[in-house]
């Protein structure tokens, strides 16, 4: 089986049956990396980035117009020039010509964590998005250096909570349950705020400053529990979908889910609702996963009877309810590792890590629930161009001394409370609690 990229060339070029959700994604990631912000080709016309968001300068054309051969060779040399003072991440949502490059590829969590235990790094590229990177940051060393190889690599759903939205949300709910801090007959202060692993710094830093955890999407329950435990309501923050798919498993009925929408007052939710309610879920989602129905989930049982249909929860509730089991990439990949021979199965999540697991395990028959082959607009950002570029930066030259590029930063007063969200993620046991 071929990459991705070659994938969409090959059915842009009318080499291959198939379809794309646009032809651009043919296009380098530079064609769209300079004068307005974008999520890039294959993003949700209803994503739109927000003002100030990151831009990708312009690298030299030497990268621009080097041939895949040349870049392999290059990136090549850079690594075993730097050798072990750099450590490549790679995000399972990676197209093939980057994650070849990757000493470790993983989820957004496993990579901060691993992230966490390379101390020995000077530098750490990592091929993901800017939330990641932002997180790698948080759990280093301050003399490490995180370089994101394309500034302009953000996600539209970290993006759909900023934080003066959910300062301004807090306030208003705020009005709605009294004094935030003050704790009731059963120790639990009215709301405990959880923002997903995918966030920004800031929203991170926000829940550490007010009681609050991150969750990521293998521990979103424990995370619930623990949070359960502690407030009579969550506020969840960035993607509905998980935050809904993981309260209704715990037994959270629906109506004491209200969605909250920012940019009406009290979200455009009634306070009668709010008296009640368990989980007040943002109104974000990942433009990935939101592409899944349950008619795709229909049309690969009737063609494969014995299909096993596994989907990420950041998917709609029906498509989720309809699959045979949920979880997050993690949970994914080790479902397939663990089946028979044999085993086919119709997966509901980015197409990338979908064709690398159908080459991966030629045994099972491996296919995509979308036909419509249309990447992570984000991921796609990441080019091996861009890694030539900051690689050989860091190796330096007669010319020019050794640079460190597109160096992520959190400030220290985001940091500080951040780390203490994501600390109390990582020491959140689970258990049962009453929901």
């Amino acid at each position: 089986m071929t990459s991705v990229d070659t994938t969409i060339r090959r059915i842009t070029n009318g080499q291959a049956p198939g379809e794309v959700c646009t032809v651009d994604l043919r296009e380098a990631p530079w064609e769209f990396d300079t004068g307005v912000p974008s999520y890039g080709p294959g993003s949700s016309m209803f994503d739109v980035v927000p003002p100030g968001s990151p831009l990708q300068g312009e690298i030299s054309v030497e990268y621009r117009t080097a041939t895949p051969d040349e870049l392999d060779r290059r990136i090549r040399a850079a690594r075993e020039t730097l050798g072990d003072r750099v450590l490549m991440l790679g995000h399972f949502y990676q197209r093939d010509e980057v994650v070849q490059y990757a000493d470790y590829v993983g989820d957004s969590f496993q990579l901060a964590v691993k992230a966490k235990a390379s101390p020995e790094a000077e530098a750490i590229v990592f091929c993901g998005v800017h939330f990641m990177a932002e997180t790698a940051d948080l759990l280093t060393r301050p003399e490490q250096a995180v370089i994101l190889p394309n500034l302009a690599a953000g996600c539209s759903m970290a993006d759909m909570a900023d934080i003066d939205s959910v300062e301004a949300a807090w306030a208003q709910l705020s009005e709605v349950y009294g004094d935030m801090d003050a704790v009731d007959e059963t120790g639990r202060v009215p709301v405990i705020p959880v923002t997903y692993m995918n966030s920004a710094a800031d929203l991170k830093g926000f829940c550490g400053r007010h009681g609050g955890i991150v969750c990521t999407s293998s521990n979103a329950t424990t995370v619930l529990e623990w949070a359960f435990a502690r407030g009579r309501r969550v506020l969840f923050f960035p993607d509905q979908h998980l935050g809904r798919n993981t309260a209704k498993a715990m037994g959270v009925p629906l109506e004491r889910m209200p969605l909250w929408n920012p940019r009406k007052p009290f979200g455009g939710v009634d306070r009668e609702v709010l008296d009640d309610a368990r989980v007040i879920l943002w109104n974000g989602f990942c433009s990935v996963h939101k592409r899944f129905t349950v008619g795709q989930i229909e049309s690969a049982r009737a063609q494969y009877p014995d299909v096993h249909v596994i989907v990420h929860p950041e998917c709609p509730m029906p498509v989720v309810d309809a699959a045979d089991s949920y979880g997050s990439t993690d949970f994914i990949v080790k479902a397939i590792e663990a089946a028979p021979a044999g085993s086919t199965f119709a997966i509901g999540t980015e197409i990338n890590l979908v064709q690398r697991l159908a080459q991966q395990y030629p045994q099972h028959t491996i296919f995509c629930l979308d036909s419509v082959v249309c990447p992570c607009s984000t991921m796609y950002r990441i080019h091996p161009g861009y890694i030539a570029w900051a690689l050989e930066a860091l190796v330096g030259s007669a010319q020019r001394p050794s640079e460190v590029l597109n160096r992520i930063t959190v400030p220290a007063h985001v940091a500080e409370p951040a780390r203490l969200a994501l600390e109390r993620m990582l020491a959140a046991k689970p258990g049962p609690v009453s929901v």
